[in-house]
């Protein structure tokens, strides 16, 4: 314990002094298996994201697709005899995963945040925001006294723009709306100056005016910040908006991963194709929108060969649906396609 504790102390130490641009997360080959009625399935297979000081990784798909269970394990929050986490999560240069439960809440909170699709249930009814805000600090900051956690929490709530913020500390969640209250989770998970925020869905459940005040808000703290963010999403119209770089998720597996120019203008995956042409067009009035034909398959029935290809318009027998597909490419547009080299694929039209 002695020795995990003086890593833990070096890894936070490195981590106030990493510069913009400088890698603050590194997942290598992440694999999650839950134990089902139908045996251990892995819900995540393989997957591999790094994330820089400064930068918005967007990791979108479909719900089923992985993406949640990928950052609950970044987090250490899949743990008991039903779940498997195998595979390497550094943030800073430290290994996370197989860390014991208490130096990991060390970390979680300090040096990583998150925060999630519904704030409400994240927030405790019976405590104010601000007893909340400042339980964080109190919590990782151990010179911090009362009083101190208490201005911190002010501090922050006047920092993600609720107005009034010395009265509405004193105010409960049910108080708050929706846009406010994740105002309020966001106050929480950069109280003690995280260098990275997991941002699962944040905005899916805000309307469009709300969700443009949160995502704008978002983009002003990470640049007075230099936060790396994780940004999980299915839509692409906010990835085009926030991200610097995305990782396309299907099936478990990273199915592309490129800039954002990249990945709406010239798309390398049938998978992604799909996606954009899925994607509401204000100026374009349709019939009908397009939809990719069937549902991401449960885990424990994934195909052979490419896990796309019994819903690809573009699949061959004999190429797609046989053997292992590798994720290949140069660094900087990566794609785990057999006909990759073949297709010609459109992406969104100016």
């Amino acid at each position: 314990m002695p020795e995990n504790t003086a890593l833990l102390d070096a890894a936070e130490a490195a981590a106030e002094h990493i510069e913009i641009g400088e890698t603050v997360l590194e997942v290598r080959d992440l694999c999650v298996d839950f134990n089902t009625p139908n045996g251990w399935s892995r819900v995540v297979d393989h997957v591999n994201l790094t994330l820089n000081r400064g930068e918005t990784l967007g990791l979108v798909g479909e719900s089923g697709s992985g993406k949640t269970v990928t950052s609950l394990a970044v987090m250490g929050l899949l743990t008991g005899p039903r779940v498997k986490v195998t595979g390497s999560v550094k943030l800073a240069g430290q290994e996370l995963i197989g860390l014991p439960a208490r130096e990991m809440n060390r970390l979680r909170g300090k040096s990583i945040g998150m925060i999630f699709q519904e704030p409400r249930r994240c927030l405790n009814p019976a405590f104010t925001v601000g007893d909340q805000i400042a339980e964080v600090v109190r919590r990782h900051r151990t010179d911090a006294s009362r009083k101190d956690a208490w201005a911190r929490a002010i501090e922050m709530l006047e920092l993600v723009g609720i107005p009034e913020p010395e009265k509405r500390a004193s105010e409960y969640p049910h108080q708050f709306s929706g846009g406010m209250c994740q105002r309020v989770m966001l106050a929480m998970a950069l109280a003690c100056e995280p260098v990275v925020l997991i941002a699962d869905e944040p905005t899916t459940a805000l309307d469009v005016t709300v969700q443009a005040q949160v995502l704008a808000l978002l983009t002003e703290l990470q640049d007075r910040m230099g936060l790396g963010v994780l940004f999980i999403t299915h839509d692409l119209g906010v990835v085009a908006e926030t991200c610097d770089r995305v990782s396309v998720l299907y099936g478990g597996q990273v199915m592309e991963s490129t800039d954002v120019e990249g990945l709406f203008y010239e798309p390398r995956h049938p998978y992604t194709e799909g996606l954009l042409a899925s994607t509401p067009d204000a100026q374009v009035r349709a019939a009908r929108l397009h939809a990719i034909p069937g549902t991401v398959p449960p885990a424990w029935s994934w195909p052979n060969g490419c896990r796309f290809h019994p819903r690809c318009t573009y699949a061959q027998a004999g190429k797609c649906d046989e053997g292992v597909v590798d994720l290949a490419g140069p660094a900087d547009h990566l794609v785990r396609c057999a006909r990759a080299d073949e297709l010609r694929l459109e992406g969104i039209t100016e």
